[in-house]
């Protein structure tokens, strides 16, 4: 199964895709701002190019496990998404996958796909 992976920011998203079998995950970029009509159509067209069985949208939540201003941002841009596709879109805790690719947004979006398909599988 081929899974994208949005690391979301209105400025910048990192996307992340699955090989076909979704065990291993890659960086495929980032879109430029995507809260704007013009940045939201590109990242549909990197959807369709992508054609992935689902879609996993980090959701940042604070320390405490709390949404914060953030991810009740990401909550409305998940609830955009859902509303311009017809595949599943979900939510996932993306806790520290920006530190870990060091603010590089398609490289986060990576570690988030990488830690969902691990959990997925139950081998996380």
């Amino acid at each position: 199964m081929r899974i994208l992976a949005l690391d979301y920011g209105s400025a910048r998203t990192g996307v992340a895709v699955s090989d076909p079998t979704g065990t291993l995950a890659r960086p495929l970029g980032i879109v430029r701002g995507v809260g704007h009509p013009d940045g939201f159509d590109r990242l549909l067209e990197v959807i369709a190019d992508a054609a992935p069985e689902r879609i996993v949208v980090g959701l940042p939540l604070t320390l405490k496990g709390e949404h914060g201003e953030q991810a009740r941002a990401t909550v409305e841009f998940v609830e955009s998404l859902r509303e311009s596709v017809e595949i599943p879109v979900e939510t996932y805790d993306e806790r520290f996958t920006s530190v870990l690719a060091e603010g590089d947004d398609a490289r986060a979006a990576a570690h988030l796909l990488q830690d969902y398909l691990r959990w997925l599988t139950g081998t996380g």
